[in-house]
């Protein structure tokens, strides 16, 4: 299955974690990263003209990032909100599935965008052998 998603927020603007009121102390979604997670949610219903079906196969992931601009960035700081938004949108049941993933930054391009491609995970012959 291959997704084409909105460009994700940082690790760092996606969490949120009040310190004062009822929900002081506590990690919660932001408000940029429910957007997200709707935003992305749209897409891949879209794009698969349903609702999808949560997989519970294990799965390996590709993933290419393009930025929307040339802004220094860590590419491990975007996979959260992404994969939430796909458990979020039903396309599997649990990120924890993920059992192999590659990830690697794409030309910069306006408004950014992330694609992710799924496939059932086959371990390797040498991680087998061990």
């Amino acid at each position: 299955m291959k997704l084409v998603m909105p460009f994700p927020p940082t690790v760092n603007t996606y969490w949120r974690a009040p310190n004062r009121g009822p929900l002081a102390g506590r990690h919660l979604i932001s408000a940029k990263g429910r957007t997200y997670q709707s935003d992305a949610c749209a897409a891949i219903i879209e794009q698969l003209r349903c609702l999808p079906k949560p997989s519970s196969a294990p799965a390996a992931v590709e993933i290419i990032l393009f930025p929307p601009d040339a802004r220094r960035r860590d590419l491990d700081n975007y996979i959260k909100a992404l994969f939430d938004s796909l458990t979020h949108a039903g396309v599997w049941e649990d990120d924890s599935q993920v059992k192999r993933m590659q990830v690697e930054w794409g030309p910069i391009t306006p408004g950014g965008r992330a694609e992710i491609t799924i496939r059932k995970f086959e371990a390797m012959a040498s991680a087998v052998a061990r």
